[in-house]
């Protein structure tokens, strides 16, 4: 990497070239994911149509996942902070790439909306970063527990007859809880209530809009 890059941009270049996958999906490949240590099951159309629309609303919270650290790392200004918000970004990462490589199974596509999510996820991320570090750490945590409750939600809808999903899920909302734990240790302030209101309110619209498209 050039020397004369700084930190935040090294580290910021390092995220850019794991968002390959959000340009070019086809080429990930995802063989940590918790799907490949159990085996698949035949699903009804049904089930295949909604599990896939499931998938699909936890791939978009991945994409936006990345665009809020990357945001939050713009504005970030300790060099601690920018390291827990890279360490989570990259296992949240690995959520997106395991999301993706499980919609491809389900033969679904990742939301077309993603690009708008992902802009408005960033503008968010930046913004709540120029407040400081505590407060951005503070709207980790609260977002991480919010995801926490949606993922929970999604794994108890998940038929036993798809076990790969599950896997996936279940593996993913110990990462988001762990990374809302970190956060609040680091220092994160507890965000007032409408904060998460306004994060619940963005969520429905989300899960409304990419369950199909």
């Amino acid at each position: 990497m050039d020397k004369h890059f700084s930190t935040l941009d090294q580290l910021l270049i390092r995220i850019n070239k794991k968002l390959d996958f959000f340009r070019t999906p086809n080429k990930v490949h995802t063989a940590d994911s918790p799907a490949n240590k159990v085996d698949d099951v035949e699903l009804s159309a049904d089930q295949k149509q909604h599990h896939a629309g499931l998938m699909r609303i936890d791939h978009t919270g991945e994409v936006c996942a990345q665009a809020l650290y990357q945001g939050q790392l713009l504005t970030a200004r300790s060099t601690a902070t920018r390291k827990l918000l890279l360490d989570s970004s990259f296992e949240e990462y690995s959520h997106l790439c395991w999301c993706a490589e499980r919609l491809e199974q389900l033969e679904a596509k990742p939301s077309y909306l993603n690009p708008l999510f992902y802009a408005g996820s960033f503008t968010i991320g930046a913004t709540i970063g120029i407040l400081g570090d505590k407060a951005s750490l503070g709207f980790i945590a609260a977002t991480e527990e919010l995801v926490g409750e949606h993922l929970q939600s999604h794994i108890q809808q998940i038929s036993e007859n798809d076990p790969k999903s599950k896997a996936i899920l279940s593996q993913m909302h110990t990462d988001e809880l762990t990374h809302a734990h970190k956060a609040r240790l680091a220092g994160g302030w507890y965000s007032p209530p409408f904060i998460k209101n306004f994060m619940r309110q963005l969520s429905k619209v989300m899960t409304y809009t990419t369950y199909r498209i």
